[in-house]
């Protein structure tokens, strides 16, 4: 399965090459993303960024709905650790 994240562009800039590079602000967790696919994306944008990537651009309000679905999942979170799957389903 592979999950892409929104998150806000804070600044960015180029790095080697002439790729554009940028720290992206997913919450309080900050990260390096390249913004090759997307050099169009201007510091204050949303984007979706997958492996270190970000791969799209997002309108505010497309953000803002993808940042409250993260809030449920997060909220349906359980601390405890997942149980062992049913007996003869191969999947241990």
């Amino acid at each position: 399965m592979c999950l892409a994240v929104p998150g806000r562009l804070l600044e960015r800039w180029l790095g080697p090459g002439d790729v554009a590079y940028g720290r992206v602000a997913f919450g309080a967790v900050r990260r390096e993303v390249c913004l090759a696919y997307t050099p169009q994306a201007e510091v204050g944008d949303y984007l979706i960024v997958h492996v270190g990537v970000a791969i799209q651009r997002l309108d505010e309000e497309a953000a803002r709905q993808a940042l409250a679905l993260w809030a449920e999942i997060d909220a349906l979170a359980v601390d405890e650790p997942a149980s062992d799957p049913p007996e003869g389903t191969g999947s241990r």
